[in-house]
């Protein structure tokens, strides 16, 4: 480990002291590892906590909402206050929500411990990477950096499934939030001791009717969504939330107007390019994560697969994003950036009709290979273009600041994406079991145990209790082709959002070319925690 971190010190040059690399990278990868290792786990979930209708997507979005709604607020409050302090903080509050999500005895438990790992996550990702930043010399130098950075924010991508397979295979799923809590109490331990702090506070200001407007209008606007197909579209609470959702985001863009430090720079979208790059950013990663639980959830809950298959599938999307970077690092270098985020786009959606075709009665992973393949391929290629092409169609001196609005957008697709799809497919699945259930020829009085058990616990419920009772045998052909169309309808959906990306980026876009002498990012923004965090390529 030293020989390892004193060469990747020297290759960065003497401005950055190595405990501070070594406490950045660190954070950086224990954050992604715990924003991903949920997901491996869903099948776990259901089966022993046993949650009914909306309540497993919840547990994805407990943690990705925070980090959706507040990675900027405290890139701000790193500048004001000091980086250090929140890369200890960050990681204590990840320890905290692991250790509360290991001890959950009921669902609603693991949701609260999985939202406060989410704030924690939420401080480390901008946080290390300013740090990091801050300590470089030279341009240079901080290119270097961002480059460990992000190989470290892979390797996490990467690490997470396998420690959520091998632990909950060889243990149970609380083990893997025990493996998440050891990580961040070390991350914890080395930025206290070892990290040099560092703020930037010029120019910077709190915008508190920023962040509680949009924090209300997400997480309403979340509520609604995800509780959909289980309290009725037209039911009160669920129009109430829409309501609330467009009166808190109306109120966003007022406050954003003005407020002399906004936490969004509206005046961006003036330039239609921008503007379409953040709409490809929002749609594009939607229908990445969306795709990736949608395979949760099949593999899962209603496969009934072991947590290992769900960890390999996982590896096929993230890992090969991984394996890329040298290559990715060179086409960006050589390709124009919309047309890398097409291409990157139209591969996802080539791999999400494929798999949106397999049956739900196929277990075999190999059938799983090809289209999942191609879907991390273009996620290796899109994550990696659309910081550039948003940067490349905006003047130079605002390059810093429209990567780290993209980068927010980003984040609320990939918010989006568990519930959009979960409320699009258990709708569809409920629907789909529903009149298949009234149109057999099965007993009335099975109908009607079949008719309780969706109305208590929704499909999935159904899907469960047919698998492992007896006397509900004949339901679960019912139950499980209903699933299955109801996920492959998800898959189409996020397909749709991939392809309708990729040809707003191909026909719409315009910006510099990748030969044009236009400065990365990394040479136009100031070493702040509210920019810097824009250059990150989440995978």
């Amino acid at each position: 480990m030293s020989t390892k971190t004193d060469s990747a010190s020297a290759a960065i040059g003497p401005g950055l002291a190595k405990g501070t690399l070594v406490a950045g990278l660190l954070a950086v990868c224990l954050a992604q590892i715990g924003l991903a290792i949920p997901a491996t786990l869903n099948g776990l979930f259901q089966s022993d906590l046993q949650p009914v209708g909306s309540q497993l997507t919840w547990i994805s979005d407990a943690f990705l909402l925070p980090v959706a709604v507040l990675e900027l607020t405290f890139g701000l409050l790193g500048d004001l206050f000091g980086r250090k302090r929140l890369l200890v903080g960050g990681a204590a509050l990840l320890a905290i929500g692991e250790v509360v999500s290991t001890t959950s005895s009921g669902i609603h438990q693991l949701w609260f411990g999985q939202a406060l790992a989410g704030l924690g996550a939420a401080a480390l990702f901008p946080t290390s990477l300013a740090i990091l930043a801050a300590g470089t010399a030279s341009p240079a130098q901080r290119a270097r950096v961002i480059a460990l950075w992000a190989a470290l924010l892979s390797t996490g991508g990467f690490l997470a499934p396998l420690l959520g397979g091998i632990t909950a295979t060889y243990g149970s799923w609380r083990w893997s939030f025990v493996v998440v809590t050891i990580i961040a109490a070390t991350s914890a331990v080395i930025s206290a001791l070892f990290a040099t702090d560092s703020r930037s506070p010029e120019g910077r200001s709190l915008d508190p009717a920023g962040q509680i407007t949009i924090g209300i209008g997400l997480f309403a606007l979340l509520y609604a969504i995800i509780q959909g197909p289980t309290d009725g579209w037209a039911s009160t609470p669920i129009v109430s939330a829409f309501v609330v959702a467009a009166a808190s985001l109306g109120l966003f863009v007022l406050a954003e107007l003005r407020a002399a430090s906004p936490l969004l720079r509206l005046d961006l979208f003036r330039n239609r390019s921008f503007a379409i790059a953040s709409v490809v950013a929002v749609v594009g990663m939607f229908g990445f994560l969306g795709t990736a639980y949608a395979v949760s959830i099949r593999l899962g809950p209603v496969q009934d697969q072991p947590p290992m298959r769900t960890a390999m599938a996982f590896l096929l999307l993230n890992g090969i994003a991984l394996a890329m970077l040298p290559l990715t690092e060179r086409l960006l270098k050589s390709v124009t950036p919309r047309l890398l985020l097409g291409s990157g786009l139209m591969l996802i959606a080539a791999g999400d009709y494929w798999a949106a075709t397999l049956p739900i009665t196929d277990r075999a992973f190999t059938s799983l290979i090809l289209p999942l393949g191609l879907v991390g391929l273009g996620f290796a290629v899109t994550v990696s273009s659309i910081t550039a092409t948003a940067v490349n169609t905006v003047p130079l001196h605002l390059a810093g600041m429209a990567s780290a609005t993209t980068n927010q957008l980003r984040d609320f697709g990939f918010t989006l994406g568990p519930a959009v799809i979960g409320a699009v497919a258990l709708s569809q699945a409920s629907s789909g079991f529903h009149s298949s259930l009234h149109a057999s020829a099965l007993p009335e009085s099975l109908k009607g145990a079949g008719s309780a058990v969706l109305e208590e616990g929704g499909p999935l419920a159904v899907n469960g209790a047919s698998a492992a009772s007896p006397k509900l045998a004949e339901l679960h052909p019912l139950a499980l082709e209903a699933l299955g169309h109801g996920y492959a309808i998800g898959f189409v959906v996020c397909g749709t959002a991939a392809l309708v990306s990729a040809l707003l980026a191909l026909v719409a876009l315009r910006g510099r070319s990748a030969g044009s002498a236009v400065p990365s990012p990394v040479e136009t923004a100031r070493p702040s925690c509210g920019e810097a965090e824009g250059f990150r390529s989440r995978t």
